[in-house]
């Protein structure tokens, strides 16, 4: 097979995680015009969802999602980065704006990374149906060097915002990110890990870590990048945190709230609403609902599935993830009233309202 022909199969192995959620922040310099452009589900319809975003991306003028390969490798683009590196040193307010657009460009990049990275495959849990063992190798080296390639050119436009704080604060989501994820990975590894005994209290510091504090960071970096002071960046912060909670709450329980779901739907055990019937059930009753839920030694989603609508787990989830939209909207309230406030608040509705 040629090097094109399996570039263009690649999607099919790189989209194992699903499609990437980019983000997008961008503050002026009086208010916080951060605009989140997830493309994950929603609890409501994916228009209701690209309306909110649409509307949050009028006020910032452009498109949220502006990382692309064409970008990064644009003449145009180059011409346009050369001129205004030429008003370093000055005070012109433009080189405030395009220092806060490459923090959102820098944070996208360090997300898709991470997306890229792991799309990569286990190979000793290959079916003959995915495909030649050769053509997977050459898809994990690709997705390896990609995602490499995209952390290269974040670190680059970090070192270049000459901030040592949002180097510090986005160098320590970084961190974050990676330990996250491998608690996730080294969890799953486990043969027993779909009994794993975690409570809500662990699962909201491990979500955190993987899901959080690269949005949190972010915003309260772009604070700082515009000159707000310790308050007004924490306020950032704790939007950032609390929004990121409630998407990935969102997130975790569309397997349980869609209408219409296929039986062959599976969802992760350490999921939100997982957890929460888990601590109301006890232990001893979820591992015999899970041993009544195996079928020839394999897991019957769509039965599990059942068990768990029935308890307190998916409601319980509900009401978790409107509690943490109540604290992105509370920490909104500092700001003054503005278009951009507004587009952040319609943002936080997107994924706390559920039919």
């Amino acid at each position: 097979m040629s090097l094109r022909q399996r570039l263009f199969r690649l999607p099919r192995y790189l989209g194992a995680s699903g499609s990437p959620r980019r983000l997008w922040w961008s503050p002026s310099l009086d208010t916080i015009s951060l605009v989140g452009s997830w493309r994950g589900q929603s609890s409501r319809s994916p228009a209701h969802w690209n309306q909110v975003v649409s509307e949050a991306e009028k006020i910032v003028g452009y498109p949220t999602s502006f990382m692309s390969l064409r970008c990064l490798l644009s003449d145009e683009l180059s011409n346009i980065a050369m001129q205004v590196r030429k008003l370093v040193g000055t005070q012109h307010p433009l080189l405030t704006t395009a220092s806060q657009r490459s923090l959102a460009e820098i944070t996208e990049l360090i997300h898709t990374a991470l997306l890229v990275h792991r799309g990569i495959v286990n190979l000793n849990e290959l079916q003959s149906s995915d495909g030649p063992l050769k053509d997977m190798q050459f898809g994990n080296k690709i997705a390896i060097l990609s995602g490499d390639f995209l952390l290269a050119n974040a670190c680059n436009g970090l070192a270049l915002l000459q901030n040592t704080k949002v180097v510090e604060l986005l160098a320590s989501a970084l961190m974050d990110l990676v330990q996250g994820v491998y608690h996730e990975n080294s969890t799953s590894a486990k043969e027993n890990y779909i009994t794993d005994d975690i409570g809500i209290s662990t699962w909201k510091e491990q979500t955190f870590l993987s899901h959080g504090a690269l949005l949190a960071k972010s915003c309260q970096a772009a604070m700082e990048l515009a000159k707000h002071g310790a308050e007004v960046q924490d306020m950032a912060f704790q939007y950032g945190k609390h929004m990121a909670m409630s998407h990935k709450i969102n997130s975790d329980l569309q397997p349980f709230i869609k209408e219409k779901t296929s039986d062959s739907t599976t969802f992760h055990l350490n999921s939100a609403p997982v957890v929460l019937h888990q601590e109301f059930l006890g232990r001893d009753l979820w591992i015999k609902q899970i041993g009544e839920a195996q079928e020839k030694g394999r897991l019957d989603y769509a039965k599990l599935r059942e068990t768990i609508k029935a308890g307190k787990g998916v409601t319980s989830a509900i009401d978790l993830c409107r509690y943490h939209g109540n604290k992105a909207l509370e920490a909104l309230e500092s700001f003054p009233p503005s278009e951009a406030r507004s587009a952040l608040e319609n943002i936080v509705f997107a994924v706390t309202r559920f039919s």
